[in-house]
């Protein structure tokens, strides 16, 4: 039997479902090793929120409202971005803005036109925001930064769903970058506790 699935309409009841969402699904306390090589006590892995549907609605409309007015479309470094620029560039059409997706590649493409980026490239010079899953010393939004930047293109904000407060905020103003992030990772760490 198929469940229904009811969105809520106001933006704050939209961002308390999704902090929830993140601490049942995304987050998890322990001993870990990140990409980084750092050992942490917390882990966070949103895809199984922004894989879901109901996570990727959620998480597009929030996005949405961080992303520059100016921006011709919104970008992130592949895999981890890949749902969140599709989610937002569709929430963005669905309410009458005019915005595309890139992704980013984590290296050239190895055939045809070795390109770093895929999807409707804008005209150079345009405005781009990139968008991140979870920042935690900023190298993967900086490696998209930069072949944007080298492709000619602006870009001055990067847009996370979660930032783990360990250096990613001190690393995008150091790149002339502006770090918007949906949560901390305090505030998803807090709801976890309270309910389990």
């Amino acid at each position: 039997m198929t469940q229904s699935l009811h969105l809520p309409e106001a933006s704050a009841e939209r961002r308390r479902r999704l902090l929830e969402l993140l601490a049942a699904r995304a987050y998890r306390h322990g001993s870990f090793t990140l990409a980084s090589g750092r050992t942490s006590n917390h882990y966070v892995n949103c895809k199984p929120v922004s894989l879901s549907g109901e996570g990727l609605a959620l998480l597009a409309t929030q996005m949405l409202e961080l992303v520059e007015p100016g921006a011709a479309a919104v970008a992130g470094l592949t895999l981890g971005a890949d749902p969140l620029v599709s989610g937002v560039a569709q929430a963005a059409a669905l309410s009458g803005r005019a915005l595309d997706a890139l992704i980013v590649r984590k290296e050239a493409k190895g055939h045809g036109t070795g390109a770093w980026l895929e999807g409707p490239l804008p005209e150079p010079g345009s405005r781009i925001t990139v968008l991140e899953d979870v920042v935690t010393t900023g190298g993967s939004s900086l490696k998209a930064v930069r072949q944007l930047r080298e492709a000619g293109y602006t870009v001055e904000r990067v847009v996370t769903i979660v930032d783990r407060q360990e250096g990613g905020q001190e690393a995008m103003t150091a790149a002339g970058l502006e770090l918007c992030s949906l949560f901390l990772l305090e505030e998803v760490a807090a709801v976890s506790a309270a309910t389990a």
